[in-house]
């Protein structure tokens, strides 16, 4: 006897895809937002401030009902986007951008906090030695942000992964498109006999998590290293 069926892997291995493409294509926006945030002085800062965090505090399925509404295939969005070959409802894409928008506050926090711990002054010398932007952001900045991106990466690689309620209200559960690990947990419970099954789902999801974590505590080790022997 088996402990999973088809379905059950195949949410697995999507589940992996979707949050990594979720953190993939949401990373370079989190470092810009927080970049704006950080080191910004602009109108509109603190409502872009309160947007960015509106995930945390909207009920999930409330998220993936504006989503329906905004790239369902009626909505407005949804059909421009249709129109050039773009589908978001009821797609796995669709389940990428749920869980990056859910994913998103996670991502920008720390990432945020880490460039607010860069002196100042050490950008500030950079500019009057004749650096351009460009150059103090990806030469300066970006750098002594690892530690705070490494994080932001595997926060959002977290939460995209265990996010639920955002992507079964936009994409639903459809097996092998849209059935995600949280999904698959959730009608495992639901179904008589299906306890050992939620189990190994739930330890499989943890294995998971805790890799990254791994991975991201290593990667700002060695990062900081670095930093120290530069």
């Amino acid at each position: 006897m088996t402990l999973l069926g088809p379905d059950e892997i195949q949410a697995v291995i999507l589940s992996l895809k979707v949050a990594a493409t979720a953190t993939i294509c949401g990373l370079p926006l989190a470092l810009g937002v927080a970049y704006a945030l950080a080191r910004g002085r602009f109108v509109g800062r603190a409502l872009l401030d309160a947007v960015t965090h509106l995930p945390l505090v909207l009920p999930p399925v409330a998220t993936g009902y504006a989503l329906l509404v905004l790239f369902g295939h009626h909505g407005i969005l949804g059909r421009a986007l249709e129109s050039v070959g773009v589908v978001f409802a009821f797609r796995w894409t669709g389940a990428a951008l749920a869980a990056g928008i859910m994913a998103f506050p996670l991502m920008v926090r720390p990432i945020r906090l880490a460039i607010e711990a860069i002196d100042r002054e050490v950008d500030e010398a950079a500019r009057t030695l004749g650096a351009s932007w460009m150059v103090r952001f990806f030469r300066i900045t970006v750098p002594l942000a690892g530690p705070g991106l490494a994080a932001g990466a595997v926060l959002g690689f977290a939460k995209a992964l265990g996010e639920f309620g955002a992507t079964i209200t936009f994409v639903a559960a459809i097996p092998g498109e849209t059935l995600t690990l949280p999904t698959a947990i959730y009608q495992a419970t639901q179904t008589p006999g299906g306890e050992t099954r939620a189990v190994v789902l739930c330890a499989i999801a943890a294995a998971i998590a805790i890799t990254a974590v791994l991975i991201s505590d290593a990667v700002s080790r060695g990062v900081t290293r670095r930093r120290a022997n530069a």
